[in-house]
């Protein structure tokens, strides 16, 4: 006959708490948590907002865009656009009615379809792939 040996895994050697809730081990930092989120918007006029940021550095946060620095893989070069419409965006469907562009935003542009491939709300500038036909 084999015999199971089990294991008692309480905490026998701890004081119970009553109720008593731990403290966390770190406290979130007011500075470490950022911002709230500038979402670039297509619009007529072009405008930017310059914002401090952690360390003391500055960071250029576009709030609404007109045109975008679009490369062509075929002639291997960079051209400015204006962005006409946004078609898709993959990370939120809802961004398309709201016209916001985010990395990832499948766009319109003059020359065609692109993707744009840099984040507007950090970088505060469009560039964006043209997508082959």
């Amino acid at each position: 006959m084999v015999k199971l040996l089990s294991f008692y895994q309480g905490r026998d050697s701890k004081k119970p708490t009553g109720g008593y809730r731990a403290r966390p081990y770190k406290v979130k930092r007011k500075a470490l948590g950022g911002g709230p989120p500038i979402n670039a918007t297509l619009s007529d006029n072009e405008s930017r907002n310059v914002v401090r940021v952690f360390g003391g550095n500055v960071k250029v946060k576009a709030v609404n865009v007109q045109y975008a620095n679009l490369y062509i893989p075929k002639e291997n070069k960079a051209v400015k656009v204006k962005i006409l419409r946004i078609l898709d965006t993959p990370a939120n469907r809802e961004f398309v009615k709201r016209d916001i562009i985010v990395k990832g935003s499948i766009i319109e542009t003059e020359r065609g379809r692109a993707i744009v491939t840099s984040r507007p709300g950090q970088d505060g500038i469009v560039n964006a792939i043209l997508l082959e036909k």
